[in-house]
């Protein structure tokens, strides 16, 4: 089956870990491991990846240079989608020994001008830093800031993606047999003029909502949200906490949870489920164990085997 593969921001850089080649290497060296179980287990792949702490750091970079020379949000979510996707594609053209091609397409993405995410950034970008640090910075660089447990973060608009025009080349790849990495950072973000040209926005799109979507479009068998927790789980925190290992659309959609961590997987995951595929949400090292219902949490479009 077709799996879209959506890779949490550990996949290359865990929290608090130096942003640096070496330590996204490894990481990639590890992703693409977990990545490699599941073309082996005889599926078609597509990989998203998110990109929140790279094009933070490009942001932080250009800041260096005078405002009319900083790249803007669109340029360097294209900038991380080809370093991203460059490191992923080549670890696992390695682990898979070069069975199979990999390759990467930076991707547009396009969004709403009149969304209403442009007056309330939402996404975070960059490093943490203490409140007092990300209040000075915000001030010197006109950021909007907010709060990321006991940290605190820029937080960037981010719209929601209504269409991916690059979805004919992502298809004639795929009819290749050609593992695609794709829609890195959630796409690049742009918006469509009324006569049909594009033109980039300055914004980063959820890459969990971006990945629905394009698991839509190529009409997926499965979608993986793939982060560093086991699943999603009912009272999290308390002495009763338990995980959810499969549910309807309509029982993940009532679920209250954090709109900074599960809460968008969760609607991707059900909007994804409610279009009729298996979307998993769990750690990448159990891909293929979510896959196959023994890990992770399941949302099961309604009618289905919970075996898949």
């Amino acid at each position: 089956m077709l799996v879209v593969a959506a890779l949490g921001g550990n996949a290359l850089l865990e929290r608090g870990q130096p942003l640096t080649a070496e330590n996204q290497r490894t990481n990639a060296r590890t992703a693409a491991a977990a990545l490699a179980e599941i073309v082996r287990a005889g599926h078609d792949l597509v990989i998203t990846h998110g990109n929140g702490p790279q094009v933070g750091l490009l942001a932080l970079q250009g800041a260096a240079y005078k405002p009319d020379e900083a790249y803007p949000l669109d340029v360097l979510g294209a900038e991380t989608g080809g370093m991203i996707g460059y490191m992923i594609e080549q670890e696992l053209e390695n682990a898979l020994d070069h069975s199979r091609p990999v390759a990467t397409l930076l991707t547009q993405v396009v969004v709403e001008a009149s969304d209403p995410a442009f007056q309330n950034p939402t996404k975070f970008i960059g490093p943490v830093y203490s409140r007092d640090e990300a209040e000075a910075r915000a001030k010197a660089a006109g950021w909007t800031i907010a709060q990321d447990g006991d940290k605190w973060r820029r937080v960037v608009p981010s719209p929601r993606p209504v269409e991916i025009p690059d979805i004919r080349v992502l298809t004639l790849l795929l009819d290749q047999d050609v593992i695609v990495i794709c829609t890195g950072g959630g796409g690049i973000p742009v918006l469509r003029r009324p006569d049909g040209s594009l033109s980039g926005v300055e914004a980063v799109i959820d890459k969990d909502a971006a990945s629905a979507l394009l698991a839509k479009e190529l009409d997926a068998d499965a979608l993986l949200l793939l982060t560093d927790v086991d699943g999603v789980y009912r009272d999290f925190g308390s002495e009763d906490q338990a995980r959810i290992a499969s549910l309807t659309p309509g029982e993940a959609f009532e679920l209250d949870l954090p709109a900074g961590s599960m809460g968008p997987k969760m609607i991707a995951a059900a909007g994804f489920a409610a279009y009729g595929g298996l979307a998993g949400i769990g750690r990448l090292d159990q891909a293929t164990d979510i896959l196959e219902g023994t890990a992770g949490t399941r949302v099961i479009p309604d009618g289905a085997d919970e075996k898949g």
